[in-house]
């Protein structure tokens, strides 16, 4: 099996040699550029159609969140991976809009920064704790303080007035927690007792329901409408 081909954007000259000296012995991931700045990033995607990319945030001219967009519009296919030292809350969420779908802090450790890579080219949202309990509580005080108005995709039943509906099938609402919870298709797969195809064919359905384009959305959406706080409560 080739080795998955990884990008990296990052402008501290020692973090970026300590990154590439630890991949060098990772036999299973090929990074086929390290970057200072995103100044040629649109030749550098187009050229080398990562498989994943390690984004950080500060960089000179072009900030790692905007570049996530640019990214994600020339590959949609590339997944991003926020590393980074910023845990401010507003920078995770538009990370998130503009299509990363993994966020990470640069203390994590080599060994599951690895993992982390081949997690999410599997299909997995990998983010630090720290930052996961970060995204929730900012959604959660996003909705408390400006109340969603009650839609289609987020209603009260007349049966169960502690249930959601959220247009999902208990399947699908089972799907998206496992995206949620970072976990890869296969992952999600063997929890549901089902196969990747259908996990795939469910998360497709998942996506025009919940009227999002990728899956970095359908988790911000998830945890904003409180779907996800919801569906841990009634376990």
């Amino acid at each position: 099996m080739a080795p998955l081909n990884l990008v990296i954007f990052e402008d501290n000259h020692n973090f970026r040699e300590s990154l590439l000296q630890f991949f060098r012995y990772t036999p299973d991931i090929h990074v086929a550029g390290a970057y200072p700045d995103c100044d040629d990033l649109p030749v550098n995607i187009k050229t080398i159609r990562p498989d994943v990319v390690l984004m950080d945030i500060d960089m000179p001219r072009m900030n790692g969140i905007d570049a996530t967009a640019i990214v994600k519009d020339i590959s949609p296919n590339t997944q991003v991976v926020m590393l980074t030292v910023s845990e401010e809350e507003d920078r995770i969420f538009k990370a998130l809009s503009n299509g990363a779908t993994g966020y990470l802090l640069k203390k994590t450790d080599p060994e599951e920064l690895a993992g982390s890579v081949r997690s999410v080219f599997s299909g997995g949202s990998p983010m630090s704790p720290a930052i996961a309990r970060k995204v929730l509580q900012y959604f959660r005080f996003k909705t408390s303080e400006n109340p969603a108005p009650l839609t289609n995709t987020l209603v009260k039943t007349s049966e169960n007035d502690d249930a959601l509906s959220t247009g999902l099938t208990p399947r699908e609402q089972e799907i998206l927690e496992g995206l949620v919870d970072g976990l890869s298709y296969k992952m999600i797969a063997s929890r549901c007792f089902i196969s990747p195809d259908t996990v795939k064919n469910h998360i497709q359905g998942i996506y025009r329901k919940l009227h999002v384009n990728s899956k970095g959305e359908a988790i911000s959406l998830a945890l904003k409408t409180g779907i996800v706080g919801n569906l841990n409560e009634e376990r």
